[in-house]
């Protein structure tokens, strides 16, 4: 083709919080697809908290990235070129390209996006990969019960968001803990929640304990540190700690620990880690559901949208991280009305 494909690569692993310049910006060969496989040029990024544990050098559920590899992620965007039948030229398809403009996919490696061209990115969220982890975690793992109470931490956060509105929906009372009264407004007024209180607030632990009179049976746990150490003393005897999440952790150099595990002894509390890439056979029936709620009004959300192509991703991804994002964080790779260069 002769065309060329912007990507962004870890530089080196970063000590501590990541900055820009633990990131490589460059541009590539555009590829050719071969056999069975489809050209996208990529329309939206997804940027998520795991992507920043997957920089250290250290053993976890997935290879850990090798300096100079293209960073991870999930993506939606359009076949270009395709020598696969199932997978046309036109088509919107949600696949994990990662941090780049143009990349290569099988049918096995790509899901059709039947959505509207406006509307691509909620195959990314509350119709992907967050909205199937909200689902699995809380539904699933958690069986909430009607009049329980369901702790939401990063409320306002692309899962814990469609989190506590499943909640509301199974008939619990839910809590949400956000960063600062805004995001706190938008967890009561525009997502339903019945509470949220700021952990940053100096009274959040007396505010925690005067609002959980009867305890928590639910825990679903984004952040880790000092917030879960306040969490759990108010766990119920025979609670749910779903463990989904960890972000205060990830930008630390040594691991902020569990100060609070005499509690989940004394009042038998049974704690679920999960990482829902381990259950894709559970993804369909739970985002079918989702796109039925959603469609009725019962699930809301939002999107933070970096514009202005992939050499934005380090910047957004550092403003998700340390919680200056608000909703779930994208990155507009290339613009809906940008022309593709489908047969050249």
């Amino acid at each position: 083709m002769g065309e060329t494909s912007l990507r962004v690569a870890m530089r080196d692993h970063p000590q501590g919080m990541v900055s820009e310049g633990d990131f490589l910006v460059e541009q590539t060969p555009r590829p050719a697809p071969g056999p069975g496989q489809a050209l996208v040029r990529v329309r939206h990024l997804s940027l998520d908290p795991y992507m920043r544990p997957m920089m250290n050098p250290v053993r976890s559920y997935v290879e850990p990235l090798k300096p100079g590899q293209t960073m991870p992620g999930a993506t939606v965007g359009e076949v270009v070129e395709s020598n696969e039948e199932a997978l046309p030229v036109g088509a919107h398809v949600a696949c994990m390209l990662g941090w780049q403009e143009y990349g290569l996919v099988t049918k096995d490696a790509a899901r059709i996006v039947d959505l509207d061209p406006g509307d691509i990115s909620l195959a990314l969220h509350v119709l992907g990969m967050t909205g199937a982890t909200a689902h699995y975690g809380l539904l699933h793992l958690g069986d909430p019960k009607p009049g329980e109470t369901v702790v939401v931490t990063a409320a306002s956060g692309a899962v814990g968001s469609v989190v506590g509105q499943l909640a509301k929906i199974k008939g619990c009372r839910v809590l949400g803990i956000a960063g600062g009264p805004e995001k706190c407004r938008y967890v009561t007024e525009e997502l339903g929640f019945d509470e949220c209180l700021d952990h940053r607030a100096d009274d959040f632990e007396q505010r925690l304990a005067e609002l959980t009179p009867d305890w928590v049976d639910i825990l679903f746990e984004n952040v880790g540190g000092p917030v879960l150490d306040a969490l759990l003393p108010r766990m119920n005897d025979h609670g749910r700690v779903v463990l989904c999440g960890n972000i205060s952790d990830y930008n630390r150099d040594e691991p902020y620990g569990l100060k609070g595990i005499s509690h989940l002894l004394l009042h038998r509390v049974n704690v679920y880690s999960f990482v829902i890439a381990d259950h894709r056979d559970y993804w369909p029936g739970a985002i079918g559901e989702l796109a039925g709620w959603v469609k009725e009004g019962r699930i809301r959300f939002r999107e933070d949208v970096a514009k202005g192509g992939l050499k934005g991703a380090p910047s957004a991804f550092i403003s998700m991280l340390t919680g200056r994002n608000f909703g779930k964080q994208l990155v507009e790779v290339a613009p809906a009305n940008v022309a593709s260069p489908a047969g050249n």
